[in-house]
């Protein structure tokens, strides 16, 4: 009995000492050292551990929601900044040999920082030195980057010419990576589709250190998945080739926000209508957000209509006084400009900013902050709405972005990539809560508050809920073991029947589920 006792307690002791070393920064740095080509540059150069003394700065750099820049958010027991491509292989093998999990980060987005965080063992991928554009002008094409930020990839596009573009966010501290892998909107997509639409070549490391260099070696079955169904379940993409699309010598933009007072509701209700059906040059968003009322302490909606128009001033007010009359836009509402332009406009810069601030990838306002996300498939009624605008004011802490659909989205089928929000869909609601102090009952309030509104919002919108990867959202669903049954339940709210297919692609190509996150992809077992 005594010598059993013995036994156990060695084994006991074993155990936690492996667990320890599992995860010990260290000897974590030792594996890179042996596993490295080049150990003293490695080391010096791109490995980051909890005593180095710019491991908290590198770590910090790409964090823009400061819900997980706390003291208690996990940190990685390593930060690895590669600047050759050939760093990857021995991060990967020292992953599998610990094992820890591995972060991608691109531009460190994801609204639930997944990219930088995790509730178990794990270290970081940070590929931000990786940030090149190669416009070639003659197949109308570019490769970029996947550490490249979206501002980076404009510039370089208008660089080289005034009359091509690119279908991507509005934010233009966006990481590419993340960005293309989980779909990718923006102010041109009812003309040509979003970002993954136009996405023509991609190249990928996989789990060990393997690298596909073109859509050829890596396959259709996996260049698919990497084009919208989150990258980050399957490999490192190291970049895209995109396709570059025509856009006119100048646009018009315009901004025009009203109150409830001032007429909102109605402009609201024919907005439903007119903003997926009208010309698809013309993109209209809506915002809602809560202003101050005609009375001391009352609070009300203003929705404010920001459109752009891929055309001159008079086509742009011959369209909107055709089919949306009732905003009565005047000229005096909008401004004539390049599109490399009408980025900063949409990217909040003042009218005039130079277009040398789209190289600064560094986000200039951090804030706490959460996103969730649903689509609309009929019209919401006018009782309906205004019991919404109601709920906005009682909820006080919500804001929301209805962004159009319609016109090209319509037309591409829902299983040409694995983003399925396609046809009957009149818009994307994402639900927008920011805030600036800290505490973490400030946090639950305003995290309350996104989960009330959400609820609220269930008669008005698809059933079942559906939601947009880009917006990520672990309210949804989310599992540490990333298994088929929990990655059902997220799974199809982000990628309806193409969710299937998206685990067959994994299990063939990852079926150790070395690619694995709180949201991943999971493998069929």
């Amino acid at each position: 009995m005594e010598k059993l006792l013995i036994i156990c307690l060695l084994l006991i002791s074993v155990s936690v000492a492996t667990s320890q070393s599992q995860t010990d920064p260290e000897a974590f740095l030792r594996c890179l050292v042996r596993e490295g080509s080049n150990p003293q540059v490695f080391i010096s150069d791109v490995t980051y551990i909890p005593s180095n003394s710019s491991f908290t700065t590198v770590l910090r750099r790409r964090i823009p929601n400061l819900r997980f820049d706390k003291r208690t958010t996990p940190k990685p027991i390593a930060i690895i900044t590669p600047t050759t491509w050939s760093h990857i292989s021995p991060a990967l093998a020292c992953a599998r040999l610990f094992p820890v999990q591995v972060r991608i980060r691109s531009g460190g987005h994801d609204f639930e920082g997944l990219s930088y965080t995790s509730t178990a063992p794990f270290f970081v991928i940070d590929l931000l030195n990786f940030k090149s554009v190669d416009v070639n002008l003659t197949e109308g094409t570019a490769w970029v980057d996947t550490g490249a930020t979206l501002g980076e990839l404009y510039y370089k596009i208008a660089e080289k010419s005034n009359v091509l573009g690119f279908p991507a966010g509005l934010c233009t501290t966006l990481g590419v990576g993340g960005h293309i892998s989980g779909g990718g909107y923006g102010t041109m997509m009812r003309k040509y589709g979003l970002s993954v639409d136009n996405v023509v070549g991609s190249r990928i490391i996989d789990s060990n250190g393997n690298t596909y260099f073109d859509r050829v070696s890596m396959g259709e079955e996996l260049f698919w998945a990497v084009r919208g169904g989150g990258a980050a379940s399957f490999g490192i993409v190291m970049g895209y080739k995109i396709r570059l699309v025509p856009v006119p010598e100048k646009v018009t933009v315009f901004s025009v926000g009203k109150t409830v007072g001032e007429g909102a509701v109605d402009l609201i209700m024919k907005w439903q209508n007119f903003s997926h059906s009208t010309d698809r040059n013309l993109f209209v968003k809506l915002t809602l957000t809560l202003v101050n009322g005609t009375k001391p302490g009352e609070k009300t909606v203003l929705a404010t209509f920001i459109g752009m128009n891929l055309g001159g001033l008079d086509k742009t007010l011959n369209v909107m006084n055709r089919d949306f009359p009732e905003l009565k836009l005047k000229k005096t509402d909008c401004t004539e400009m390049r599109w490399i332009d009408s980025v900063l406009f949409w990217a909040g810069f003042p009218i005039g900013t130079p277009t040398s601030v789209l190289l600064n990838p560094r986000v200039t306002k951090k804030l706490f902050m959460k996103r969730k996300s649903d689509y609309v498939k009929r019209p919401i009624s006018r009782t309906g709405l205004g019991l919404i605008l109601k709920k906005l004011v009682e909820v006080d802490k919500v804001e929301m972005n209805w962004i159009p659909y319609g016109g090209r989205m319509g037309e591409i089928p829902s299983s040409r990539t694995p983003f399925p929000h396609r046809e009957g869909n009149l818009f994307n609601i994402e639900y927008i809560i920011d805030w600036s102090e800290a505490g973490d009952d400030v946090e639950k309030d305003h995290l309350a508050s996104a989960s009330e509104m959400y609820k609220f919002m269930t008669p008005y919108v698809s059933n079942p809920r559906e939601a947009f990867l880009n917006y990520r959202d672990l309210d949804i669903g989310s599992g540490v073991n990333s298994t088929y049954q929990e990655g059902k339940i997220y799974g199809a709210k982000y990628f309806k029947d193409n969710f299937e297919r998206l685990v067959d692609i994994k299990t063939k190509f990852d079926e150790i589920n070395f690619w694995r996150n709180e949201q991943s992809i999971p493998v069929r077992k």
